[in-house]
């Protein structure tokens, strides 16, 4: 089972080319809405493959909007051997939290 981490920790392990790198694996409109700005963008539905060079091999901390998304590419990735945890509360909470968003739509 995946490990799940709070908004704050994801922050801290992630910012500033932090240790692990934030996926946010909500779909495309989601994405546009808003998201951190340092996450990559690798919706759930396109987990089913190889990883992209850019995330392969480094530790992943995923996130969706509500954390069911992100807990199930956790499980997901876990399983296939990649280090990956889950934020907790996903998007919703990060916004709540005051933490940075960009607004690209």
């Amino acid at each position: 089972m995946a490990r799940r981490i709070t908004v704050q920790e994801a922050a801290e392990r992630t910012r500033n080319g932090g240790s692990a790198l934030l996926v946010d694996v909500r779909e495309a409109d989601e994405w546009q809405a808003g998201h951190v700005p340092w996450a990559v963008h690798l919706p759930l539905s396109a987990l089913g493959g190889p990883l992209p060079p850019d995330v392969a091999g480094r530790p992943l901390v995923l996130v969706c909007r509500s954390g069911n998304r992100s807990r199930q590419a956790a499980e997901l990735l876990v399983a296939q051997g990649i280090e990956a945890v889950d934020v907790m509360d996903g998007m919703i909470e990060w916004a709540r939290a005051g933490l940075p968003l960009v607004d690209v739509g």
